[in-house]
């Protein structure tokens, strides 16, 4: 059986994923470019609305080994990284390795345990390693976090620190189904078809899924995309309803979701749209609004939507 190309597997994972957690397509390929991209995505939506299970099945139709983490406000660091054991038979220390040294890290609820617990991730999402007593451990290449948070206005939720949200390249908004989607899911429940869902389907191989952590690297942008997404950037930063606008790293991670987001559709460059719509997933969790802008009711999202908006769209994009 000849292998699938890179596209071919891409379409099959995010088929797999929408097959499994209806009505949430979008949330499914914004998940799998952030894979490609290197990065790492955190899901935000109510409870019962499926993060969880979109997080398991894209673990699953990839065939990686996958931790989940449930983070609880009296979880310690240690809980994630891992910590050195006495071992009284050999008389010696031993390293007794954390989730976090898995292909997959789910971080279910990572809003409801303390930011000094939230940060025990840093070192391990920005330099895919993590340090044990003074000894530096390396991370697995493919190693990919899938966090999941409520709304922070929900109660015991801790708002992640603004240095931890910048290490996810994606923030994902999952929202509720339209009504014949959940009506699907009404008739599939009675017809007991989602007890099948708890087992697991893997669509692409391990050594493929590692291949398309890079993936990206081979798709085209050119200069005037870049300065499209500069004139972005500072466009948002100079918005009269942003006191902290997205960083120099915060620009890179749109530009490396970017160069991701062309393999769904069987491109080798990168177009306006492409960065139009990540824009807000790529930097609405990055940015601090001013006090007066959120007491007139504006959002994050809405501050990048119209810095967007202001930004004169290039003629000929992908132009070398």
């Amino acid at each position: 059986m000849t292998e699938p190309t890179p596209n071919e597997a891409i379409a099959r994972i995010v088929d797999h994923i929408d097959r499994r957690v209806l009505g949430q397509r979008e949330a499914a390929e914004q998940l799998v470019i952030a894979y490609l991209a290197g990065g790492h995505a955190l899901l935000e939506g109510v409870p019962g609305i499926g993060k969880t299970r979109l997080a398991r099945s894209f673990a699953e139709a990839l065939g990686l080994g996958l931790a989940r983490v449930q983070f609880t406000p009296d979880l310690m660091p240690a809980d994630i990284t891992g910590s050195n054991v006495f071992d009284p038979g050999k008389r010696e220390f031993e390293l007794l390795r954390g989730p976090v040294f898995a292909d997959l890290l789910l971080a279910d609820e990572i809003n409801r345990t303390p930011p000094k617990t939230q940060s025990a991730l840093l070192e391990a999402m920005q330099e895919r390693q993590v340090s044990i007593d003074g000894t530096t451990y390396p991370l697995q290449e493919s190693f990919f976090v899938i966090a999941t948070q409520n709304p922070i206005d929900f109660e015991g939720t801790y708002a992640l620190p603004e240095a931890q949200a910048d290490r996810f390249l994606l923030s994902i908004g999952m929202q509720r189904p339209d009504r014949e989607e959940e009506m699907e899911l009404y008739r599939m429940a009675l017809r007991e078809d989602l007890q099948h869902f708890e087992s697991a389907e893997q669509v692409v191989t391990a050594e493929e899924a590692r291949a398309l952590r890079k993936a990206s690297r081979g798709v085209h942008c050119s200069e005037e995309i870049l300065n499209y997404l500069h004139q972005m950037a500072v466009a948002l930063r100079n918005d009269t309803a942003v006191e902290l606008g997205v960083s120099p790293r915060g620009a890179l991670a749109l530009l490396e979701a970017s160069r991701a987001a062309p393999l769904l559709d069987e491109r080798d460059f990168v177009i306006p749209d492409d960065l139009q719509r990540l824009a807000v997933p790529c930097w609405a969790h990055r940015i601090l609004l001013t006090a007066e802008a959120e007491l007139e009711g504006v959002t994050p999202s809405q501050a990048v939507e119209a810095a967007v908006r202001s930004v004169e769209v290039p003629r000929n994009p992908a132009s070398a």
